[in-house]
């Protein structure tokens, strides 16, 4: 009887313990959110993010390359390319709503010669919250990706737009904000995506890079369930580098037009 006593007093600690545990991990989760939505309240569009002046050139014979998007685009540290100089305008949480409406003060004064787009999995891992919106949701993405593409275009630049990264395996206390039908609509706007190339516009494929079989990002470069570690950004970077030697005569200005 004693062994019978002791052995509940033991499950019943640990089942404590397990729900103290989960409890604190949904407790620092909800504190991140209620972080961010208060920050977004006080400035929606980031727009007090960066300097909404123009970024002197540093170096003329130098060509522009901005990388803009949400927190994949803004954790990304560029390749050293002689030929190049980068800026980043990523900035974390962001939907893709947000990135265009901040583009006209984030990147068009800078006079890019070449945009490289990361965004969308912000708007996508909505569809957990709001499955009845999950076509609005992916329709909305897929156009206002399109639209950053057009701006930049306006601007004269080149555009590399990636499709959206993988992401990872769910830790427990994010499964309650999430669904498989995120997976299947990142496929479905990188599906999209890709038809997006032209001339002046090229589709980086950054998903098959990350992703496993199962379409999750590969463990060896994971930071957490959206974001990769330096390992992941350096196999980007190499793909990059080679992605900019094919396309350098489009994206390459001569100084003269730099200083214009």
């Amino acid at each position: 009887m004693k062994k019978i006593h002791l052995l509940v007093s033991v499950l019943g600690l640990g089942l404590l313990s397990c729900s103290v545990f989960v409890n604190f991990l949904l407790y620092n989760r909800t504190s991140k959110y209620y972080l961010e939505l208060n920050q977004t309240r006080l400035d929606p569009l980031g727009l007090n993010y960066y300097p909404v002046n123009s970024q002197a050139v540093a170096k003329p014979d130098r060509s522009r390359v901005v990388f803009f998007g949400d927190s994949r685009a803004a954790s990304w540290l560029p390749p050293k390319i002689d030929r190049y100089e980068f800026i980043n305008r990523g900035i974390s949480s962001q939907t893709s709503a947000q990135t265009i409406d901040r583009f006209s003060a984030h990147v068009s004064p800078l006079k890019p010669n070449l945009v490289i787009v990361q965004v969308g999995v912000n708007d996508l891992k909505t569809i957990a919250l709001f499955p009845e919106r999950k076509q609005s949701i992916i329709t909305n993405c897929q156009a206002n990706i399109k639209q950053i593409i057009q701006a930049s275009r306006k601007l004269g630049a080149v555009v590399m737009v990636t499709t959206i990264f993988p992401t990872g395996e769910v830790p427990l206390e994010r499964k309650p904000f999430w669904s498989d039908e995120i997976g299947l609509a990142i496929k479905e706007v990188n599906t999209y995506i890709k038809t997006l190339a032209d001339d002046k516009t090229v589709v980086f494929d950054t998903y098959a890079l990350l992703a496993d079989r199962r379409g999750l990002m590969l463990p060896q470069y994971r930071l957490d369930e959206l974001h990769f570690n330096q390992q992941g950004y350096t196999i980007l970077n190499q793909e990059l580098a080679r992605q900019l030697a094919k396309i350098d005569r489009l994206i390459h200005k001569p100084a003269k037009a730099q200083l214009e």
